[in-house]
């Protein structure tokens, strides 16, 4: 490090990620194993690291593997499932697993896995004749993929009282029900996983975390020999201004990634928007009642509802203790985080992405009015949707939780204006100097393979060499093969992460 004409210091790091959440973590980590030389800073404008999206009360922690989210495998016109996205889905989470198992195994994760991951059934739920047939339907496509080998299905209310006793304790004997049980599915503290990641990063040579440092503004030398990005961050603990002279930036901060996109000037970032959704949860606050259920339970979203608000009765693992989630509710805001500023939604407005946020908000009024409902809602409109998956939930036993902050990506559409996707979005630009990561859903639980693919488009000529090859390899065995394609393979993968994970057979949360 050395200072400016003005005094100012300035560093000068291979790489700066900013954000100390899971994306970041997933992406310097990777870059220390292939480059163990590389010099790293990751600035976080909070306090602590993985305290925003991360964070086990802010982020679903299903460890997203298409298991049980419905709104994966959409039913086409002439009545056939589509499971193109949920092979997808769940290939990219066994790469998620793969990785993890490589830093466990090579005890760069010194924690015992139980404390980020743990064995817990996925299960998809539905009532109602047409419903039951969807399910059905979806049941017998996605037997069909490797992936999904193992999955239970059933419409027998003694079978699923045995699956799920808390959901068919005191339910209408003659409602038609349908249920799909995955044994392999897992519960994820990403903010528990994210530090300890972040805690072995800090500990290589090269690499600094810096917390209560916000990143401001990001400019790119326009010289032929110099593409260094200049950033310019504030210490907001000491009221201080430091100057970083980086030759790679990845943005990686939750909802605050756009308005350092847009403030970066690439125009690959041109016209993006954002739509801001909040979450809540209600917490099972009964320890009798948190034991008589053990499984990640899924619904069917309501017409015009966000992927992210797909309900669920959800058991998890935070803090080392067992804890029962129902939601979520969902809501609106014009912050970009959940400790951000009711400014974040104005300020991101510019001419380039006005028309697509326009249009975007045009063609979604029953989201709107599905959000508005949400925002509207009372404690007991609340309980009311809970009994609908626990008919014997009793309001005292329960109590509300703030969920995360999602900002669903709006881009420009040559025929619509502007479309508002659910997915992640990964924006480039040309040179590859700099990556921002958009959007929510699946997020987290694909952060390897979002990473790879970065990895492919950021350093291609790196990604290339027999050494970034091998190591890639290493981390990820199932790198430049299809599982989905592979029934032995996806097997042998699947019992290997389970075995170094400690996901075998039988283990099941207890704690």
């Amino acid at each position: 490090m050395f200072r400016d004409k003005k005094n100012r210091p300035v560093s000068e790091p291979d790489v700066v990620l900013i954000g100390a959440g899971i994306m970041s973590a997933t992406l310097g980590m990777m870059l220390k194993q292939l480059e163990p030389g590389l010099t790293i800073e990751i600035y976080e404008r909070l306090g602590e690291v993985a305290a925003e999206s991360s964070d086990a009360w802010n982020n679903a922690g299903t460890g997203h593997s298409a298991f049980c989210e419905l709104n994966y495998t959409p039913q086409r016109p002439d009545g056939s499932i589509d499971i193109s996205k949920a092979d997808v889905i769940a290939e990219w989470f066994e790469q998620s697993r793969q990785f993890w198992a490589f830093l466990v195994k090579n005890g760069i994760i010194k924690s015992p896995p139980r404390d980020f991951i743990n064995k817990v059934p996925h299960m998809s739920f539905v009532w109602g004749p047409e419903n039951v047939n969807f399910l059905r339907k979806r049941f017998e496509a996605m037997t069909t993929s490797p992936l999904f080998q193992g999955m239970m299905y059933s419409e027998d209310k003694e079978q699923l009282a045995q699956w799920m006793p808390l959901i068919m304790a005191g339910r209408d004997p003659q409602q038609p029900l349908a249920a799909t049980r995955m044994e392999a599915g897992t519960d994820v503290n990403f903010g528990c996983l994210t530090r300890f990641m972040l805690k072995e990063l800090k500990a290589m040579p090269g690499v600094s975390i810096f917390l209560n440092h916000e990143v401001s503004k990001l400019k790119q030398k326009q010289e032929p020999e110099d593409k260094r990005w200049r950033i310019r961050v504030k210490d907001l603990a000491k009221d201080e201004k430091k100057r970083i002279r980086a030759k790679f930036v990845f943005i990686g901060a939750g909802g605050g990634s756009l308005p350092l996109l847009l403030a970066s000037g690439i125009p690959e970032g041109e016209g993006f928007g954002g739509f801001p959704v909040s979450g809540q949860w209600l917490k099972c606050t009964n320890p009798e009642i948190i034991a008589q259920h053990s499984a990640k339970v899924y619904g069917k979203a309501s017409v015009g509802s966000p992927p992210m608000s797909v309900p669920h009765l959800d058991t998890r693992m935070i803090n080392g203790q067992r804890a029962l989630l129902f939601g979520p509710y969902a809501g609106f805001t014009t912050k970009f985080l959940k400790k951000g500023s009711f400014f974040d939604l104005p300020f991101s407005i510019n001419v380039d992405n006005l028309r697509p946020m326009l249009a975007a908000g045009y063609s979604n009024i029953p989201l709107t009015k599905y959000l508005i409902g949400q925002v509207l809602q009372s404690p007991e409109d609340r309980v009311a949707a809970l009994r609908e998956y626990v008919p014997t939930a009793k309001a005292e036993d329960w109590e509300l939780e703030v969920a995360g902050q999602r900002v669903q990506v709006i881009k420009k559409d040559e025929e619509k204006g502007g479309v508002l996707e659910f997915g992640t979005e990964v924006v480039t630009s040309k040179d590859g100097t700099i990556a921002a990561l958009l959007g929510a859903s699946p997020g987290a639980s694909t952060a390897v393979s979002i990473m790879v693919k970065l990895l492919h488009t950021c350093f291609p000529e790196k990604t290339k060499t027999p050494e970034w090859q091998a190591k890639i390899k290493e981390m990820i065995p199932s790198y430049g093969m299809s599982l989905a394609q592979d029934p032995q393979l996806c097997q042998e993968i699947r019992n290997y992460t389970a075995e170094v994970l400690d996901l075998k057979e039988g283990h099941l949360v207890q704690r």
